[in-house]
């Protein structure tokens, strides 16, 4: 079998939501639960300026970027010529990528960190402003790094067909 530009495209894509699933992996396995274990105004300081650090373009081209590039070669890989045995395996690997990662992250993750960024004096609103974001932002979290996983794997078998 010699490869083609779209087995190309699907590794690519593969590392690109591994990375992405990596980057997500860090933080439920112990970002979170070491900023847990932190002073609450200590936890949501540190917090607030990861999240201003994470608004960079490196970050938002593989996060972001994986979502927008794998939608794109999904429509193009349909448009070009009759479906074949990798095109369910793009498909699905880009539905659970764009909605499991990007849109979780959206719909999710990203209200939390501007609540928390709303947060101007960490000391005084300490207690319930970690609880609020905390519990639901790592759950959510959870989401995004399995979806990640997930969608690197179907990328991976897209290839490999």
């Amino acid at each position: 079998m010699t490869p083609t530009a779209l087995d190309a495209a699907l590794v690519t894509a593969a590392l690109a939501a591994g990375v992405a699933a990596g980057c997500t992996f860090v933080f439920s396995n112990f970002v979170m639960p070491a900023l847990g274990r932190l002073p609450a105004a200590d936890a949501i300081r540190a917090m607030q300026a990861i999240n201003e650090k994470a608004i960079n373009p490196l970050f938002l081209m593989i996060f972001i970027g994986t979502g927008l590039a794998a939608t794109a070669l999904s429509a193009v890989h349909l448009v070009a010529g009759p479906p074949d045995a990798r095109t369910p395996w793009l498909l699905a690997g880009t539905v659970v990528y764009v909605v499991g990662v990007v849109g979780v992250t959206i719909a999710r993750n990203v209200p939390l960190n501007d609540a928390l960024a709303r947060v101007v004096d960490a000391d005084r609103q300490t207690p319930s402003a970690w609880a609020d974001y905390d519990r639901p932002w790592t759950r959510w979290n959870h989401l995004r790094t399995v979806a990640g996983v997930i969608a690197s794997a179907l990328f991976i078998v897209g290839a490999t067909r």
